[in-house]
């Protein structure tokens, strides 16, 4: 293994909600996915054919919002060995490796929540209720402003000794 330098997943995933926004990697922004996923049949399996069990996660795995994405990548092959091992790692005698790669195909598909945030993806609020709402503020009313450093010190009066 190498030691030392940067690793392409090194580091703390980005965070859509960071207070500092300034940083040269913001500027490609996030891919906003529809809460009610792809709509329509999935892609034709690209693999030689398919087990009953790949086919039936073939199709679940298509209706997912992070699909709108590989599909305008032209994932559908990186998909399909997903489902090809996640289908193989399921088996209890899976070995480790399998497992461990099903894991990473999860991340870089974006179907883990590391996957999302590194993907730079989110998906849409849905219906009521399913996700928090933010605190809504009126629209000509000024965010408020957090206090800083200076706000929070305060002067404390000397006293000399007393003797």
């Amino acid at each position: 293994m190498p030691r030392g330098g940067a690793r392409v997943v090194s580091g703390p995933a980005p965070d859509p909600l960071a207070l500092r926004r300034n940083r040269p990697s913001d500027k490609a922004g996030w891919t906003l996915l529809p809460y009610e996923g792809r709509p329509g049949e999935p892609p034709e399996w690209p693999l030689t054919e398919a087990t009953d069990r790949e086919w039936h996660l073939w199709c679940q795995l298509w209706e997912r919002p992070q699909a709108v994405m590989w599909e305008e990548l032209g994932q559908e092959f990186e998909a399909a060995l997903f489902v090809r091992c996640l289908a193989e790692a399921e088996q209890p005698d899976a070995k480790v490796d399998v497992r461990k790669l099903a894991r990473q195909y999860l991340d870089s598909l974006g179907l883990s929540v590391q996957g999302m945030l590194r993907n730079r993806w989110k998906i849409s609020p849905g219906e009521p209720g399913t996700v928090p709402a933010l605190e809504e503020t009126e629209p000509n009313e000024p965010a408020p402003r957090r206090p800083s450093a200076r706000d929070r010190m305060t002067v404390v009066p000397f006293r000399g000794r007393e003797s």
